[in-house]
């Protein structure tokens, strides 16, 4: 596969935004179906998924909980992951190890406060990652046809 969107018809700026091997084999899924029904059926549902995930962990930040924070960034890890959105997964990486008063490798035991003032810290940017991830994504697929 190629880093170029190949005959996917990816815009050449792709790998700004997703790794284009990964989401090249998202759109395969597609059978060449021109409207790109699965794939878009993914990355909308992924976006419903990505904005409740960033409520519960601006919450779970408030209440001070790592380890709902530790669950939520794993979960999103695993969803952006699957759609190649390599900015927003390694964010909620450091989260997930975070949350678990771990270093950002998940090696070192750090303290609560340093856990909760790096995901802190994190949390605007991961979701800046998003929604340019989010805005290109919509450039690529047009609207939403489920929304009015």
């Amino acid at each position: 596969m190629s880093d170029d969107g190949g005959g996917f018809g990816l815009p050449p700026d792709a790998s700004n935004y997703v790794d284009v091997s990964t989401f090249e084999q998202i759109l395969e899924m597609d059978d060449d179906d021109p409207s790109r029904e699965f794939s878009r059926q993914l990355v909308f549902g992924f976006f419903e998924q990505a904005a409740a995930t960033f409520n519960e962990m601006d919450q779970s930040l408030k209440d001070r909980d790592l380890e709902q924070l530790s669950s939520r960034g794993h979960f999103l890890k695993g969803s952006s992951a699957t759609l190649g959105l390599y900015k927003v997964r390694d964010s909620c990486e450091k989260i997930q190890h975070w949350g678990a008063s771990k270093d950002e490798a998940g090696n070192k035991d750090i303290s609560e406060k340093e856990a909760l003032e790096k995901i802190r810290d994190i949390l605007p940017k991961m979701k800046m990652d998003y929604d340019d991830v989010e805005k290109w994504l919509k450039d690529f697929f047009g609207p939403d046809p489920d929304e009015d």
